[in-house]
């Protein structure tokens, strides 16, 4: 496959590419094919224009967040994906119960 270099990005789109990466763990260069391929129509529907909402936001969906509401929510869920399943089942058994006896109640 042919390399191809995109000189002159600016500030503003270098950021939102490793946003992206982050946010999707993708490397840079996946965030930028997707982007391309998009872009040229050369991939099925409409899913990058998802990629344009800013990641975690879902103000769209159900109403608007303040910015602290919004960073408050976005740092726990990057908690919770660090978190492993044993971490988060003991968290439940120190705190008296978990979802399953939950259930059964």
């Amino acid at each position: 496959m042919p390399d191809i270099v995109v000189r002159h990005i600016d500030e503003q789109m270098a950021e939102r590419i490793k946003h992206l990466a982050r946010e999707r763990r993708w490397s840079i260069n996946e965030v930028i094919l997707h982007a391309l391929r998009h872009g040229l129509g050369l991939s099925p529907g409409d899913v990058f224009g998802e990629l344009l909402l800013q990641p975690g936001d879902i103000a769209h969906l159900t109403g608007a967040w303040d910015a602290d509401e919004t960073a408050a929510f976005q740092e726990a869920l990057a908690a919770l994906a660090q978190a492993s399943p044993a971490s988060l089942s003991e968290a439940a058994k120190l705190h008296g119960s978990t979802p399953f006896e939950e259930e059964k109640a």
